[in-house]
């Protein structure tokens, strides 16, 4: 080892996902050369848009198109990757953490970035083969093996992952029934009226939907053979999606001493209780809170890879959280304060015709939240005017029908 490499801080990296990978680039654009780097992820393989697998669930794209970060970028930036070996051990006394297969690295900073755990129901038959998950690549290529030689599918859970599920197991033709155990399909990112909406639209598309209904097992012996509601309704099924919702990975940090609630505890520099450990993503808990979309986690690893360059005045500020996606070809979009109060006014359009619901929620005269089903192009204007808390009154008359008008 040369006097350089001596001189270097070791950074290891545990959890090779989306947000690590965000962290590893902002730390090579800010520090090149201040870390030895070592990065264990528990996938046999390099970073990968998760984003992207419902339409590799589809069938639209390869894997080849969604991966972010292959081998060949890690050699290339020195970065040495422990593909297929997942952390089971943080010794924060020693500084060192140790692979399920025995490898053991010392380390100056840590950065947790696991990730967090699909929530399978804990009702009877959920260990039954043909019941799966849909979270990372393997989830994906069970399904799909799965589904050549399956024909109906329940997906359990309603709201965006569900949705996905949905659309990607109807591509592979098969009959799709989503059970939702509240009133409305993505009820933590819409309004009741774009709710209803969407629930219509994807069931034109195809896909059974059924809210306000909850699962009370999984039916079969030696596989699946459908689910039993609580009010007693069965519905058939030859394969079973678990979608309700996701956990953040946080055994590793509890283990370690480390403060956990739902995620590991963080203040505003993504520090943990130990000063040298830090966490983004959605295995950290920030004031109480736990992110699941792009944008914050990015912002986290903007804040981690500025300290760890030695900019010691960052410190991660939430900002307003927005949802853009395309959920079973339906464009969706919302943000802010969307289901408003009594202190606060909605604005609404509606085209039931085109599938269209544009619910803007105003507080005086500053748009505080936005909820669009169906037609989304104007989701950055509003956004921008929501951010900027900018004075609406002189558009008001026009406002829900977009920047042109």
């Amino acid at each position: 080892m040369n006097m350089l490499a001596r001189l270097r801080q070791r950074l290891v990296v545990v959890g090779n996902g989306m947000a690590g990978a965000m962290a590893l680039e902002e730390i090579l654009a800010r520090a090149p050369g201040r870390f030895d780097i070592t990065v264990f992820g528990a996938e046999p393989h390099g970073s990968y848009n998760r984003i992207l697998l419902s339409p590799l669930l589809a069938g639209d794209i390869e894997f080849a198109d969604i991966v972010t970060h292959d081998a060949a970028w890690y050699a290339a930036n020195d970065i040495e990757l422990m593909a297929g070996e997942a952390v089971i051990q943080i010794d924060r006394t020693s500084r060192m953490v140790r692979g399920e297969r025995g490898t053991i690295r010392d380390y100056d900073l840590l950065l947790l970035a696991t990730g967090s755990d699909p929530v399978v129901l804990p009702i009877s038959g959920a260990d039954r083969p043909g019941v799966f998950t849909f979270r990372d690549i393997a989830d994906v290529d069970a399904m799909r093996a799965a589904s050549r030689t399956s024909r109906r599918a329940v997906v359990i859970g309603g709201g965006l992952l569900g949705l996905e599920a949905a659309h990607g197991l109807c591509r592979n033709g098969m009959t799709v029934t989503v059970v939702h155990v509240m009133p409305g399909l993505m009820e933590r990112q819409l309004d009741a009226m774009s709710a209803t909406l969407l629930a219509q639209t994807v069931k034109a598309r195809g896909i059974s939907v059924l809210t306000s209904a909850s699962t009370a097992a999984v039916l079969g012996k030696d596989r699946v053979t459908g689910i039993a509601l609580t009010d007693g309704r069965t519905i058939p099924a030859d394969m079973v999606v678990m979608a309700a919702g996701t956990r953040p990975r946080s055994a590793l940090a509890r283990a370690a001493g480390l403060e956990c609630a739902r995620g590991v505890r963080v203040d505003d520099a993504m520090r943990t209780s130990d000063p040298l450990i830090h966490a983004i993503g959605e295995c950290a808990e920030h004031d109480g809170v736990v992110v699941g979309l792009v944008a914050p986690i990015r912002d986290m690893a903007h804040v981690f890879a500025q300290r760890a360059a030695g900019d010691f005045t960052a410190q991660y500020s939430p900002a307003v959280a927005a949802t853009h996606l395309k959920v079973s070809g339906i464009d969706t979009f919302s943000a802010g304060d969307f289901l408003g109060d009594d202190k606060s006014e909605a604005i609404s359009f509606r085209d039931i015709a085109q599938g269209v619901h544009r619910r803007l929620v105003l507080r005086g005269d500053r748009l505080v939240g936005i909820a669009m089903v169906g037609d989304a192009r104007d989701c950055g204007w509003y956004f921008d005017l929501l951010q900027r808390g900018a004075d609406v009154s002189a558009l008001r008359d026009a406002l829900a029908f977009g920047a042109a008008a």
